[in-house]
């Protein structure tokens, strides 16, 4: 049987053993399950990592790539198609910089609770079920930055100005401002726009060597032909890209938000499994019943409408 069958089989025998428990009970259990599973699951990798255990902390993972900024950052030698190559702008590394100063072992655990609480908040009591899909688990393992650009959707809906992070690190979600275009929010595209406009002018200004070593490396991350090392799904991007204008085009005109994360999922260059931790945005974006702390802050924001759930029909009475 495959995993995921095995899961589903799980899953199933878990359902029907808290359908046999009181309704308050197994609410209860339901909403703390697997919340509660997964804290004690990042407590125990975050130990790890503050502990330098092997692999937790190998220098191969991508967080050691955003640490070692701390010693330089050369653009020069990183290769687009090779795990570990520090690929951002320089603003990325220059923002890290303090944390940079801390030990590898805690700067890595520190990264790992920051990268936690990020999901936590994205998805809530689901975060233990999702971490079984793979993507995750790698995401984390690797310390990459995905999980923060979907929070960053999420919370772009209220502030633009977050929309600088995914465009001053990994440029394709950016595809996001898309939404703001489509249903001339031409303010909110403005704030995005020249906060990362803002933010790569200080940059440029302390290091305006590295932004031309990043521009060619953008360059060659188009015009060069490689081979990509690592797991990742080969669909070419330009045949992916018409798919993500035309999704999020779709999603601005209809009010459904949760079609940013996929526009951003499928403007990607390369899809490297982890990267589809990306579409964790769309867990409080959805339009279904059910609460993650992301999705009870946009309803308090009134960036959604609140979700409609249907109610039972009230049973026959014997007449």
């Amino acid at each position: 049987m495959p995993p995921t069958g095995r899961i589903q089989t799980l899953a199933s025998r878990f359902d029907r053993l808290l359908a046999r428990l009181p309704e308050p009970v197994g609410a209860r259990v339901r909403d703390r399950l697997g919340l509660d599973l997964f804290v004690v699951v990042a407590v125990v990798l975050i130990a790890l990592r503050l502990l330098d255990g092997y692999p937790w902390t190998s220098s191969w993972v991508d967080m050691h790539t955003y640490w070692a900024t701390g010693a330089g950052v050369s653009y020069a030698t990183s290769n687009p198609y090779v795990v570990g190559a520090y690929l951002y702008a320089p603003a990325f590394a220059q923002a890290l910089y303090p944390l940079t100063t801390l030990p590898w072992p805690w700067f890595a655990a520190l990264w790992t609770a920051a990268t936690c609480a990020a999901y936590l908040w994205l998805v809530g009591r689901w975060a233990f079920p999702l971490l079984l899909s793979g993507a995750v688990a790698l995401e984390l393992y690797l310390g990459q930055i995905d999980i923060f650009i979907a929070a960053a959707a999420v919370i772009g809906f209220r502030y633009p100005a977050v929309w600088a992070f995914p465009l001053m690190t990994k440029v394709a979600p950016g595809i996001g401002l898309l939404w703001f275009a489509v249903r001339r929010e031409w303010r909110n595209l403005a704030i995005a726009l020249a906060a990362t406009a803002a933010i790569a002018g200080v940059s440029a200004v302390l290091a305006p060597g590295l932004w031309h070593d990043w521009f060619d490396l953008l360059r060659r991350s188009i015009t060069d032909r490689q081979v990509v090392e690592g797991a990742y799904l080969g669909i070419p991007v330009w045949l992916r890209l018409p798919f993500a204008v035309g999704v999020i085009t779709w999603g601005a005109r209809t009010d459904r938000h949760w079609t940013v994360p996929i526009a951003m999922l499928l403007a990607m260059p390369i899809l490297w499994v982890n990267v589809f931790t990306l579409l964790l945005a769309v867990v409080p974006l959805r339009p279904e019943p059910g609460l993650t702390p992301a999705r009870a802050w946009l309803l308090r924001e009134r960036l959604l409408p609140p979700a409609i759930t249907r109610k039972r029909a009230p049973a026959p009475q014997a007449g």
